[in-house]
């Protein structure tokens, strides 16, 4: 796949993406709770294995975003491409879909480095949200489908979040006991 004519983007720079990918032709394909949880299930898996931290996320119907670190042992693209597939995989497996028809996701996707603080609390916020602006709820702890409930009381989810609540526990647990 080549990369549209004048995009440039900044990988292997140390700093935070925000990320945005799509569902194919922006269709609705994770309305449903089971497509939800596979999707943060595949996202947790790609974490562990490929080493990146989630700063945060959100998924809603037709779209994800995502505030990641970059990974250790791969190219911010090709961890996109594992969650992706390993989505797909899964989704088709459970739901005994063989695969015909339209593609699930986008072939691409929109990545922002975060150069600061103030943006990537900005970012934060934004993902957080997105749900109420669209009227999805009425206030993001009503969200199931995002890390909000894990930056509200420090509860860890399905995938790990990289916050101050990880951060504390990490240290107790260095703590000798």
């Amino acid at each position: 796949m080549r990369m549209p004519k004048g995009l440039t983007r900044f990988q292997q720079s140390g700093q935070s993406h925000f990320v945005t990918f799509s569902c194919y032709q922006r269709l609705p394909k994770l309305t449903n709770p089971t497509a939800c949880r596979i999707f943060v299930e595949a996202l947790e898996s790609a974490r562990k294995l490929l080493r990146y931290r989630v700063y945060g996320y959100v998924v809603m119907p037709e779209h994800v975003h995502l505030l990641l670190s970059e990974p250790e042992s791969t190219t911010l693209a090709a961890a996109l491409r594992s969650v992706k597939l390993s989505t797909v995989k899964q989704f088709r497996a459970e739901t005994h879909s063989t695969g015909h028809g339209s593609p699930f996701w986008q072939t691409r996707y929109y990545d922002r480095n975060i150069r600061d603080y103030q943006e990537f609390v900005m970012k934060l916020r934004y993902l957080h949200r997105n749900p109420v602006k669209r009227g999805l709820c009425s206030s993001p702890e009503e969200w199931p489908w995002s890390s909000f409930q894990h930056y509200r009381t420090g509860a860890p989810g399905v995938v790990e979040i990289e916050s101050e609540w990880t951060a504390r526990l990490r240290e107790r647990e260095r703590l000798p006991g």
